[in-house]
């Protein structure tokens, strides 16, 4: 899935790094992303930090003590930092935050680079999760006016994946298709303050009528 301001694309296909680059062909600006090695080649990237925080929420309920303790760690790092970036955000202009975090970060990164290879997987899978993407995660930390996570997106999604669960899915790549374009169409219209179905029933009746496609509504 991918979503700007005024459009909404669906995909229902592998993630490959093929799909990727067809689908972000000339776009140069901000990227919100979760931790899909296929994204890492993008130069203007950010990391969702909700995706990071529900895995280190998920270490602090742990039975293994000592991911308990990373996992409050990362949760009680991450959650000061969102609290500076609102509060830059809150004077004009925003400044950036990497200096006066700073040792707020080497600590973070410190306990991070002692957990690679650790016993427990997901400790071990989280540490090295935010050393692998450190730059991009804490990137928003220089740009604080930028967004921290991609709930709008989510929440987007979550109601077709549930639609997709409820109908056991699609049978062919056809079906694949028609359901993608069709929830892509729906969703960039409601973003541009139109009523999909009078488009989907403009376009249907103009097709049937052997007319060329109505473009999507500005």
């Amino acid at each position: 899935m991918f979503r700007s301001l005024t459009v909404t694309l669906y995909y229902v296909a592998g993630r490959g790094k093929e799909l990727l680059e067809n689908v972000l062909e000339g776009f140069t600006g901000w990227l919100m992303s979760d931790g899909w090695g296929a994204y890492r080649h993008y130069p203007r990237r950010l990391r969702c930090w909700a995706h990071l925080i529900r895995k280190a929420r998920g270490l602090v309920q742990s039975g293994d003590r000592e991911a308990r303790v990373f996992g409050v760690l990362v949760l009680s790092t991450l959650e000061s930092l969102m609290a500076a970036v609102y509060a830059a955000r809150e004077g004009p202009p925003p400044v950036a935050l990497p200096t006066p975090q700073a040792l707020t970060l080497a600590a973070l990164r410190a306990a991070c680079e002692q957990r690679q290879g650790h016993a427990h997987p997901k400790t071990h899978a989280l540490a090295v999760e935010l050393l692998n993407d450190w730059a991009v995660i804490f990137q928003i930390l220089s740009h604080p006016g930028l967004p921290l996570t991609n709930n709008d997106a989510e929440r987007a999604l979550r109601h077709w994946v549930i639609l997709r669960k409820l109908s056991l899915g699609t049978r062919t790549p056809v079906g694949s298709r028609v359901f993608a374009l069709l929830a892509s169409v729906i969703d960039t219209c409601r973003q541009r303050d139109h009523a999909p179905w009078r488009y989907l029933e403009r376009a249907i009746a103009d097709r049937r009528a052997g007319w060329p496609l109505a473009p999507l509504p500005q």
